[in-house]
């Protein structure tokens, strides 16, 4: 197995405003126009689909954030991941993205659009994923959280709030 600094370095990754490695590696170039979007997306035509590497070394961590879309994230290599989800509801769970199925691991997990999510490994090491998104990933569409706001949101997630927040 490869190092992070090999991976990052080998794959061409870049710093990810909330947290690890990133780089763009599909978006289609089919679009879905804006009228004919949900209207969390207002009025803007979005790519069909996007897909990235996404890269976490043990000790980072993803902050929360929230995007208008589903994000499925695919396992491909390293440590497991821990994805962490609140709900509208007020509802959280953590889904484990990994390979060990008997510890209940799965090699793809779904964060359903519109939920805060967080994630960090598990293990020491680091985690290769890949995150796709439809419709595409746009940053207008991307929420870092503010830590204040979403304790007072889910006062009950405090300690995770404030783990995976910065």
């Amino acid at each position: 197995m490869s190092t992070a600094k090999e991976v990052v370095d080998m794959l061409q990754l870049q710093p990810h405003p909330e947290g690890g490695y990133f780089r763009e590696m599909y978006r289609s170039g089919e679009f879905i126009s804006g009228d004919s979007l949900p209207i969390q997306f207002g009025d803007s035509s979005r790519s069909i689909s996007t897909a990235i590497y996404f890269m976490l070394e043990k000790g980072n961590f993803s902050a929360f954030h929230r995007i208008k879309s589903d994000e499925v994230w695919h396992h491909y290599e390293g440590a497991a991941v821990e994805v962490v989800v609140i709900h509208a509801d007020g509802r959280s769970e953590v889904l484990p993205l990994g390979k060990d199925y008997a510890k209940g691991q799965r090699p793809l997990q779904v964060v359903p659009a519109g939920c805060w999510f967080a994630s960090r490994v598990t293990d020491c090491g680091f985690a290769l994923v890949g995150c796709t998104v439809a419709p595409g990933f746009c940053f207008d569409d991307f929420e870092l959280a503010d830590r204040d706001e979403l304790i007072a949101c889910y006062p009950q997630h405090r300690s995770l709030i404030v783990d995976l927040t910065r």
